[in-house]
C-alpha cells in the first residue's frame, strides 16, 4: 500500500468517524503523512457539514442554527475528539500548578469548569460566524475552505520542534513527525486554497470587496496555533494528543472570526 494511502488511513482512522479498517501500525512516516494529509481526510464529513448548513440556510432558519448544524456534524464526525481536546487543554493550563499535575488533568478525560468554558465560547462563535458565512452568496464555499483549512493545525503542531510532553500517547506517535519545511508548505498551500474561495467568495456585487480576507485569516489562525503552543510548551514541556485537537479548534475559531468581516 502506498505511504499516502496509509497516510490517509491513519489521519482518518485517527480524526474521524469514517471507518477504514484495522490501523497497520502508525510509524514516523506515516505520522507525518497523517498530519499533513489531515485536511483531505476529513472531506467526506466536510461535505456533509456543509450541506447541512447550506441547506439550513434555504429553509430560512437563523444563522447561527445553520451553522450549528455544520458544528454538529463537524464534531460528531470527529467523535468530538477535538473540543474534548481544546477543553482538556484549557483545563490542564489553567488548573495545573506544576508541570505533572497539568498533566494528570489533562489525561484525565474530566472536563472542568474552565473546559467547559472553552467548549461553549468556541462552539458558539463557530456557529455564529459559519452561519453568516452561509448566509451570504458562496458562503459555503468559503465555510467549507476554513472548516479545511482548519485540520492544518495538526502539522503546525506535528513539527519537529515541538516534542512530545509525555513518551505514551497519541501526541508521542505524532509529535516532531513533520519537518518544518513541509509544514511551511502544508500552512501555504491549504492557505493558498482558503485564499482563493475567499477572493471568489468576495468577488461578488453584495460582497465588501475585500478578497485579502483569507490570506489575513490563515496568518492569524496560524500565529494563533503558534501562540498556543508556545504556552503549551511552556507549561508542560510539549505536546500531547489534547492539544492537537486544541490547535484545530483554535484554528478555525479565528480563521472564522476574521473571515466574519466579510459578511456585509
Amino acid at each position: 500500500m502506498s505511504p499516502v494511502i496509509t497516510g490517509l488511513r491513519v489521519a482518518a482512522g485517527v480524526t474521524t468517524i469514517i471507518p477504514v479498517g484495522r490501523l497497520p501500525d502508525i510509524d514516523r512516516a506515516a505520522a507525518r503523512t497523517a498530519m499533513l494529509l489531515t485536511p483531505v481526510a476529513i472531506l467526506p464529513i466536510l461535505a456533509i457539514a456543509t450541506a447541512a448548513g447550506a441547506l439550513a440556510t434555504e429553509l430560512g432558519v437563523p444563522e447561527v442554527v445553520a451553522g450549528a448544524a455544520a458544528v454538529g456534524v463537524m464534531t460528531y464526525g470527529s467523535r468530538a475528539m477535538h473540543v474534548d481536546g481544546l477543553a482538556d487543554t484549557v483545563d490542564g493550563l489553567g488548573g495545573g500548578w506544576t508541570r505533572e499535575r497539568a498533566l494528570q488533568i489533562m489525561r484525565t478525560g474530566d472536563v472542568g469548569p474552565m473546559g467547559v468554558a472553552a467548549i461553549v465560547l468556541v462552539l458558539l462563535v463557530q456557529s455564529a460566524t459559519l452561519g453568516a458565512l452561509f448566509g451570504t452568496p458562496r458562503g459555503w464555499l468559503v465555510a467549507a475552505a476554513a472548516l479545511c483549512w482548519s485540520r492544518v493545525g495538526t502539522a503546525i503542531t506535528a513539527e519537529r520542534h515541538f516534542p512530545a510532553a509525555r513518551s505514551d500517547g497519541l501526541g508521542a506517535v505524532m509529535s516532531g513527525s513533520v519537518p518544518m519545511a513541509l509544514a511551511g508548505i502544508a500552512v501555504i498551500g491549504y492557505g493558498a486554497v482558503l485564499s482563493a474561495a475567499t477572493w471568489w467568495w468576495q468577488s461578488t456585487s453584495s460582497a465588501p470587496g475585500r478578497p485579502w480576507l483569507g490570506s489575513i485569516a490563515a496568518a492569524a489562525a496560524t500565529v494563533s496555533v503558534l501562540l498556543l503552543l508556545q504556552r503549551v510548551i511552556r507549561r508542560i514541556g510539549g505536546v500531547t494528543g489534547d492539544v492537537f485537537g486544541a490547535a484545530i479548534e483554535v484554528a478555525l475559531t479565528v480563521t472564522l472570526v476574521v473571515l466574519s468581516a466579510g459578511v456585509r
